[in-house]
Parts: structure tokens; sequence; C-alpha cells
């Protein structure tokens, strides 16, 4: 049998995930056309000082899908493999992750070629400022809100905001999201992705009648939304058997404290090598059977080539664009519940909305709130892109996209289109 060759370029796989839920949607040619295309695309130079006194210039993307129901909103990415056609692809995932979880927000993402982990702190801090100052013509609290995403964090989002409010004159809290408590950032906003993620993995458990404790879970990512789902999972009382990062994987059927696998890494570097546990691939690790899988990493790691081996009853996307809609296939005829990205992970972009609105009103919440608005938005979405994939007879994905791409083309429709 011939091999079916699948693009893994990011941009037409969401393009791809875009023009199905538009088939069901039987949307307007013209419309889709307008949806389909981002708004915006910036591309700058970045020429940065290094510590030793030489110049280096970094390219670096600023791109808006849609700002039809509010202004931009995404992260800002360091990592070497970012490219335009990444950018453009997760800044219209954001479009209909935000419209998927109904916050007033449209899509936007952001990227700089580099690799942080060859750059001092006084460097990323001079490229960091040199960026934000490229972009900031289209940045703003009513215009377009970054945020952190891989290899960016809260320092970098408070030398974005610290760079902008002086271009202003005043302190502009709003501008960016995933800022440090100090200076306007939000209670709950580093654990929001995760638990945003636990949250909606609970409803489908549910729903399968699947209870959580003891349940197997095997999480492929050691980053912020992996390492910290891993932990709360636990906390649920499920048991965590396997755990990974870029170096690789460890695996231990009795199951794994995440908390300690974490405290072994920030110790060595690696996840690999955690006592009473064997080491293992992220390919193997993706392949391990269990009851909850979460794909916590980067894109395109379940394909056509691996989905047939993939043994879980639920995938719950933590990462961006994990699984390629050849695999989706797959998956759901192998009767696999899916929770796809824009829905799992939008604890992140739903906090920041929170934490967006505190900066404008100035009036912040406790923790508690915080989650309790959370909890209430994602287990709310969960139900709502259930119904429609009930009412269309699909899978989560698709239902999420038909959700999310009717609420963009209602308002570009209201809106019109100028002149």
């Amino acid at each position: 049998m011939a091999m079916v060759m699948e693009s893994l370029n990011a941009f037409e796989i969401a393009q791809k995930q875009f023009d199905t839920a538009a088939d069901f949607l039987k949307l307007d040619n013209g419309l889709s056309k307008v949806l389909r295309t981002p708004k915006r695309q910036l591309i700058v130079s970045i020429p940065t000082r290094m510590d030793d006194g030489s110049f280096n210039v970094f390219e670096g993307y600023r791109v808006q899908h849609s700002i039809a129901r509010g202004p931009g909103k995404g992260g800002i990415r360091y990592h070497p493999d970012v490219s335009l056609d990444e950018v453009k692809a997760l800044a219209s995932w954001m479009t209909w992750k935000c419209a998927t979880v109904n916050i007033p927000f449209g899509g936007a993402k952001g990227g700089v070629i580099c690799n942080p982990k060859q750059m001092s702190q006084n460097e990323l801090e001079r490229m960091t400022r040199r960026f934000t100052s490229e972009i900031s013509i289209i940045i703003g609290p009513e215009q377009d809100i970054p945020a952190p995403d891989v290899y960016t964090n809260a320092q970098t989002m408070a030398w974005i905001m610290d760079t902008y409010s002086m271009t202003k004159g005043y302190s502009a809290l709003g501008v960016v999201t995933g800022k440090p408590l100090s200076i306007g950032g939000s209670e709950g906003r580093s654990e929001a992705t995760a638990r945003g993620c636990q949250f909606v993995i609970r409803e489908a458990a549910k729903g399968l009648k699947l209870p959580l404790k003891g349940a197997r879970v095997v999480v492929q990512g050691a980053g912020n939304a992996g390492s910290i789902v891993a932990r709360l999972l636990h906390g649920d009382g499920a048991k965590v058997i396997a755990m990974s990062d870029s170096s690789g994987g460890i695996r231990n059927a009795g199951g794994l404290d995440p908390a300690k696998v974490m405290a072994h890494k920030g110790k060595t570097g690696t996840v690999q090598g955690y006592p009473e546990s064997e080491n293992i691939t992220n390919a193997q690790l993706l392949e391990t059977e269990c009851e909850v899988l979460i794909p916590a990493a980067l894109e395109n790691q379940i394909t056509m080539q691996n989905a047939s081996r993939i043994k879980t009853k639920i995938l719950a996307e933590a990462a961006n664009g994990p699984t390629t809609p050849g695999a989706d296939e797959v998956l759901h005829k192998n009767g696999i519940f899916l929770i796809p990205d824009i829905l799992a992970n939008a604890g992140g972009v739903t906090v920041s909305y929170f934490e967006w609105v505190q900066g404008l009103y100035s009036f912040f919440w406790d923790e508690n709130e915080v989650n309790k608005h959370l909890e209430r938005k994602m287990t709310q979405s969960f139900r709502e892109v259930h119904s429609v994939a009930t009412q269309y007879k699909v899978h989560m994905r698709t239902a999420a996209y038909i959700l999310a791409v009717g609420r963009v083309a209602e308002a570009t429709r209201v809106r019109g289109i100028y002149p």
C-alpha cells in the first residue's frame, strides 16, 4: 500500500481545519477568503548588541490574524525554528481559540528566530526591548496584547511592558499579559493553561464514565503546561506513568511523582535518569498505553505515521497543533476522545483575558476568584463544543472549529467590510 504523504506545514494544517468547519457552516466563499487570510503580517529586523560587543541581527514576526471580535491576542516565542508560516498558523489558532471560549479577543502571534538557550539574560533583554520597539507600531492594550509562549516568560513580558510604557510616557499595564504580579500580573496566570486542561479532562472523564482516580496519565513536554498539568492530575489521584522533555522521556508503570521529577530536571537539566524509571524516547512515550495522553510540547507530534499506535481513551492537547488532520481521522476511528488544542489549552488565554481586564480597571482578584471564573468558562466551553459535536456527528476538533468559525464569521458579517 502506498504511504500517504501529509503536509506538516502548520499554516496549511490550520487552513485545512478552517476549511472543514467552513464547509459544515456552508460559509459564503468571499467570507471564507476573508477569514482564512491573516489581517496583518509584520516582519522586523532586530539588531542586538551581544555581550562580546559584536552585533547580531535577528528576524522577528508579529501576525494579526483577525481582530473582528476584539484586540489581537497571542504569545511570542523565541526558537531557532520559528518561521512566518508557523506564526501565521499560531495566530489563526488563537483566533479560533478565543472564539471557542467566547472571550472578546482576536488572534495574533509573534516570534523571533533565535536560540535563547545560547543567549545570556542581558542579550535576551536587549533583543526583547529592540523587538518591542519594532512591533510597538501594531501592539497596545486596545490593539494587540502579547503573552509568553515557548522560551519566553514573565520576565520577557516585563521588558516588553517597560519598553512600550517608556515610549508612551505612562505605565501601560494592559499591553501584555503573563506579567510578574508586582507589575499587574494576575494571580493564577502561571498555572492557567494546565488548570484549564485539567478542568476539561475532568469533564471528558465524567462523560466517558472514566474515574480519574487511578487513571494512567502520560505527559509529553515538561514546560509550564506539561509539568503543571502532571502535578494537578497527580493531585486528582491519577497515576502519572510517563513524562518527557526535549531530550527524552521516562516511564514507570507504578507511577511517578511529577514534583520530584521536575526537581530532578532542575538539578540535572533533563527528566531522564530519574531513579526508579526507565529511559524512553518521545516516540515511545506517545505510544505508551494509558487513559489520558497529554501532548504538551511542539506541533506535529501525532501524525498519520504513528496515530494507529496511540493507545489512550482521552487525548488532551496542551500544546498547539500536536496532531495533524490525517491523524485526527485515525484517532476518531479508533474511538479516542480528542480534546482539541483550541479548547484544551485555552485556560492560558482565558486568564490572560482576566489579567487584561484587571489591568484596565486596576482592580485585582485573588487566586480563588480567578480559578472559579476559569473553571466556569472552561466547563461551559467544553459542554458547548460537545453539544456541537453531537449535533453535527463530528469529532471534538471539527466541533470546536464549527463553533469558533461561526462566531467570528457572524462578527465579520455584522461589521461588514470597510469601505
